[in-house]
């Protein structure tokens, strides 16, 4: 098995190959947390292939030794934020349709409905740093580096936002 750092190595002297074996085990994570920040699976899909792209060609910048999936996962992220500066993102941009009537508390689909419209709640960095802990299984000082700030600041930020989360998201417990 080759090691990333040869990947990288490779990678950085033109060989495409390598270069997708590296890139390749994070498309469908780096699109996942695109669509998370986005909403948007196919502004996702776009942003990925750009973030991808961007990557081939600043593969240079990459500290050796540095993990690829951090790095690249803040490229994503910045791909993101530029997406949504422009005017045409914040003009069609629409908000989710509202909740419906539900059946129950224990209907699984009413729950994770309410699950998205906690999430829905939270700020951007909220979402982005629950998605990248909870989801992604990402260590804190990961999430740290994609989202540049201090591993300090990303439990904080864990902590604050699940605490939040709490008060939606409570069972109300029926007799049997």
């Amino acid at each position: 098995m080759t090691s990333e750092t040869d990947l990288v190595l490779r990678a950085r002297r033109g060989d495409a190959g390598a270069f997708d074996a590296l890139i390749g085990p994070h498309i469908e994570p780096a699109w996942k947390f695109a669509a998370t920040i986005l909403r948007d699976p196919e502004e996702a899909r776009d942003v990925v292939q750009e973030a991808a792209f961007k990557a081939f060609r600043k593969l240079g910048q990459l500290r050796d030794g540095s993990p690829m999936r951090p790095w690249f996962f803040a490229i994503v992220g910045n791909q993101c934020r530029t997406l949504r500066r422009t005017r045409w993102w914040s003009v069609v941009h629409l908000a989710e349709p509202p909740l419906g009537q539900s059946a129950g508390p224990e209907d699984a689909a009413v729950r994770i409905l309410d699950l998205r419209h906690a999430l829905a709640r939270l700020g951007r960095e909220d979402r982005i740093a629950l998605y990248l802990f909870y989801y992604l299984d990402l260590p804190q000082d990961e999430i740290a580096e994609v989202m540049g700030t201090s591993t300090a600041a990303v439990k904080t930020r864990l902590h604050r936002a699940v605490r939040r989360l709490r008060p939606a998201l409570e069972v109300e417990e029926t007799p049997a």
